[in-house]
């Protein structure tokens, strides 16, 4: 009878133990659980934010061009995300003749219209990177070559492009890229 006498007194208080709540053990356990996920967490907070683009980046993410002083029939460089960008502020000889060619006929079909902004069909921006080995053509710098269509040309390989930046002659495959930009105010573009 001692014997399980004996036994009943170490069950007794493991029951007794259990009902009384969190046992020192189990603090110890969440204390190590607790202590691992914050260090977890510092671990891997300046592995991710070394991910975020730098303030360099950000900067040069997009451009703002003040365009009131491009006058009809004259042309702008700028540099959006280290490349070039032609502004052009087209007369209305040059948006006729865009206007007057067959987009049938082009290698890769798009009307002024589809090129440019409603409201401001006078204003071409477009990359002045050339699409078939990334030249930068000629044509928006005063006295520059315009090609024989009046708009670009790429001395590299001899593409041509319109007044409408679209290729009209030699290898580049397609026209110059319009890239995504709006309008902030009547003289301000945003770019990017």
């Amino acid at each position: 009878m001692a014997t399980s006498t004996g036994t009943a007194e170490p069950d007794a208080l493991a029951t007794e133990a259990n009902s009384e709540g969190v046992r020192r053990r189990d603090f110890i356990n969440i204390a190590a659980v607790s202590a691992a996920g914050v260090g977890g967490l510092a671990t891997l907070l300046p592995l991710i934010s070394q991910m975020a683009p730098s303030k360099d980046v950000l900067a040069e993410s997009t451009t703002e061009l003040d365009i009131s002083a491009i006058e009809p029939g004259q042309a702008i460089k700028a540099v959006f995300r280290k490349q070039p960008v032609f502004v052009r502020n087209l007369t209305p000889e040059e948006i006729e003749a865009a206007n007057a060619v067959d987009i049938s006929t082009l290698r890769d079909p798009e009307t002024l219209d589809e090129r440019t902004r409603e409201g401001h069909h006078n204003l071409l921006v477009t990359m002045g990177v050339c699409t078939h080995l990334g030249c930068v053509p000629l044509g928006a710098g005063e006295g520059e070559n315009k090609g024989e269509y009046g708009g670009y040309f790429c001395p590299c390989h001899g593409s041509s492009y319109d007044t409408a930046a679209r290729i009209r002659k030699g290898p580049a495959p397609s026209n110059l890229v319009v890239p995504d930009y709006e309008f902030t105010s009547d003289t301000t573009i945003l770019i990017g």
